[in-house]
């Protein structure tokens, strides 16, 4: 079985960020056998050799190789031409040391993945795809990946999207008058509500605190670009060459989105533009974009399963570690199914106090309207079914959904989606900041020529 098929087939679900983020990731870095990555490691230079320092670590030649090799193989699966070494080395790099800047900042910041976290991964991305964990072991084995450094690969990926979640997403909000404002932005432009847009993206970055000179050069360098692909530079190459966004190494390509999640800088052209054309360059904080219509298409209607839940919620402090929180809720879960009641015990232990008085109630809630996590187990029990422990950036979470039901009252389904898609196009643009922010703050050492 074929982990870009995995990949493909596991996205026409809804499934949590981490796991997109992790099964996006693993149909590039892992569709390869390990010793043929270290043959393409080793080809030219001591694999020990450090290529790069990120802050308190390193990054090998080794581990270069190793990266670049199956991201060549993924190009290959994907059928997208490979640039020459010199820029495929350039990218992988600069995404393996972002990487290694966020690793070092959620060791600092205490956030560590267990055991049964993982498991429950790996367990939840075979059951995707109809497989049991040991069949999934299998196909792993069959397509020549390691399945222990698959799970490592997936312990990573968590650990990174907690980290950005704590750092980003629960420092944004969505407020009521942007919800009607993104409506009535909507009905003014009734014939695009629908409407899903294919883009591709590249960007030329510019440092936090750009110099005049650092502005100009970074703009001419984007009109050279845009100059190049109207005369037939492939853009897919293009954005694997020169673009500074995470999405480079898929070719600049972001995916089929609607309006109202492309992000804000962009809005005002995707109305004017025609599949195959081009925009740019378009200046933001981060530097100068340049969009290509990759294709257009027309979406469908939906109904909304509206779910009412409540929870305990117990958090790590200064005194109370991550293992003790979760031994203190685990002891709860047991009270309750000894026979307490829910509503007590959280009146009485969960630090969600807005909840807590409620009995831990948070009334009806719709898709989205939750952190991944604990929407994702929401989603997976039977009314009054306790779940497992659940961990979010807020703690560990004990869930009982109380009942659930179906609505296609537009009014209310437009509103939903409209926080939905706020949220997520605040997180991109956000994520996107802190990422070029931390990486201009970062130490880091290059000694590859």
């Amino acid at each position: 079985m074929n982990l870009v098929y995995l990949t493909t087939k596991l996205n026409r679900h809804k499934i949590n960020c981490v796991l997109l983020a992790t099964l996006q990731l693993c149909g590039f870095w892992l569709a390869l056998t390990l010793s043929e990555a270290r043959a393409a490691a080793g080809g030219t230079q001591n694999v020990d050799q450090i290529v790069a320092v990120v802050e308190d670590g390193v990054i090998t030649a080794g581990e270069l190789g190793e990266k670049v090799a199956m991201i060549k193989k993924g190009l290959r699966q994907n059928n997208t031409t490979i640039p020459p070494d010199k820029v495929l080395i350039k990218q992988v790099l600069e995404r393996m040391i972002i990487d290694k800047i966020q690793l070092h900042l959620a060791e600092k910041a205490g956030i560590k993945v267990d055991e049964e976290t993982l498991r429950a991964a790996v367990k939840q991305i075979a059951e995707r795809n109809n497989l049991t964990v040991d069949e999934f072991r299998r196909s792993l084995m069959a397509e020549g990946i390691v399945y222990a450094e698959f799970s490592e690969q997936i312990r990573t990926e968590i650990t990174l999207n907690r980290l950005r979640s704590n750092q980003v997403n629960s420092q944004i909000k969505v407020s009521d008058r942007e919800i009607e404002n993104h409506l009535k932005s909507q009905t003014s432009h009734s014939g695009n509500v629908d409407t899903e847009y294919l883009l591709g993206h590249i960007l030329i970055s510019t440092p936090q605190a750009a110099s005049t000179s650092d502005v100009q050069s970074a703009k001419e360098k984007a009109d050279n670009l845009i100059a190049e692909i109207k005369k037939g530079l492939d853009f897919k190459q293009a954005a694997l060459g020169s673009s500074d966004d995470e999405h480079a190494l898929k070719g600049g390509d972001l995916g089929w989105r609607k309006k109202s999640q492309i992000p804000a800088v962009f809005t005002d052209y995707v109305d004017k533009m025609k599949e195959g054309d081009i925009e740019g360059p378009i200046r933001s904080s981060s530097g100068f974009h340049i969009i290509k219509m990759l294709g257009l298409k027309r979406a469908g209607g939906v109904t909304i399963t509206k779910t009412r839940v409540r929870h305990i919620l117990i958090k790590p402090t200064e005194v109370i570690t991550d293992e003790e929180a979760k031994e203190k809720l685990l002891s709860l879960r047991h009270r309750i199914e000894g026979g307490e009641d829910f509503a007590e015990i959280a009146r009485g232990n969960s630090d969600d106090k807005g909840s807590a008085v409620k009995g831990g109630e948070l009334g009806w809630v719709q898709p989205g309207a939750l952190v991944p996590p604990f929407e994702q187990a929401m989603e997976s029990l039977k009314p009054n079914e306790l779940s497992d422990l659940v961990q979010t950036q807020f703690g560990w979470h004990l869930i009982q959904v109380l009942e659930r039901q179906e609505t296609n009252d537009m009014g209310e389904i437009e509103k939903n989606k409209a926080r939905e898609e706020i949220f997520k196009r605040k997180v991109e643009e956000e994520t996107e900041l802190w990422l070029r922010k931390i990486r201009d703050e970062a130490y880091v050492e290059i000694r590859l020529d």
